[in-house]
């Protein structure tokens, strides 16, 4: 998988991407403490607060000890937790290269907002496709392919900087995108076929494509979509319009 770097789009409509920052640093924060953690507590931790599918849908129930919260808020917590720490940094890459510009175009509250609903669409259509599972779904790769998706509509045009064979190139966000997904369901329908269970494919497609349903529900509306190369420095959007500072 080719590894973002940079893209080249400025930020016209917020200052500083608070809640992608918060988010990233929350994520941090988090796998910092499953690391320093006895093993028995961190794995605790991740059976308590990721979604087990045979739970949130009904079919079991959790043991006592691991009951912290209610099955429905898992949906909210499995996107802090991480495996390992590729694991944790490849979601935070992607997060921070894609992130700030999506949260740019919707403002730092329905930026919230589109993160938390991508996020639990995934986790929750991952469970229904896998019902008997009992293994922890962990992880924040869910709401980071909805920022993916929503790029993709809102950017497509964007150059994004990535290493290809250790040489950096810019690349068309569409083109690479369109690759990322397109490997998303190829893994999802091998994993299928093979039964392996170790990555929750599904819940990176279902994320990405509610991204992309949800974009024009959260986006500025005077933001246009498929935006094009590069927006003008300096452009400041209000209600009325585009207005030059």
């Amino acid at each position: 998988m080719f590894i973002p770097l940079f893209d080249n789009l400025p930020r016209i409509l917020i200052e500083k991407p608070w809640i992608n920052w918060a988010g990233i640093t929350l994520c941090v924060l988090v796998f910092a403490l499953e690391f320093f953690l006895p093993e028995e507590i961190m794995s605790q931790m991740i059976f308590a607060l990721g979604i087990i599918p045979d739970v949130l849908v009904g079919n079991a129930e959790r043991a006592d000890a691991i009951n912290w919260v209610s099955p429905y808020l898992n949906l909210v917590t499995y996107n802090f937790l991480h495996a390992d720490f590729m694991h944790l940094a490849g979601n935070m890459i992607f997060l921070w290269v894609f992130g700030d510009n999506v949260e740019d175009a919707m403002g730092h509250r329905r930026y919230f907002l589109f993160l938390a609903a991508c996020g639990a669409a995934a986790g929750l259509g991952q469970a229904i496709l896998s019902p008997g599972s009992q293994l922890p779904i962990i992880g924040a790769s869910g709401a980071i392919s909805g920022i993916l998706g929503a790029y993709l509509l809102q950017y497509p045009r964007a150059k994004v900087l990535v290493p290809i064979f250790t040489i950096p190139v810019f690349v068309r966000a569409y083109l690479l995108l369109i690759f990322w997904i397109g490997f998303q369901i190829v893994s999802a329908l091998i994993a299928v076929e093979n039964h392996e269970t170790g990555v929750a494919w599904w819940a990176h497609i279902i994320g990405f494509f509610s991204g992309m349903a949800l974009l024009p529900l959260f986006r500025h509306s005077s933001l246009p979509l498929l935006s094009p190369e590069e927006l003008p420095r300096g452009l400041s959007i209000r209600k009325t319009g585009y207005d030059q500072k």
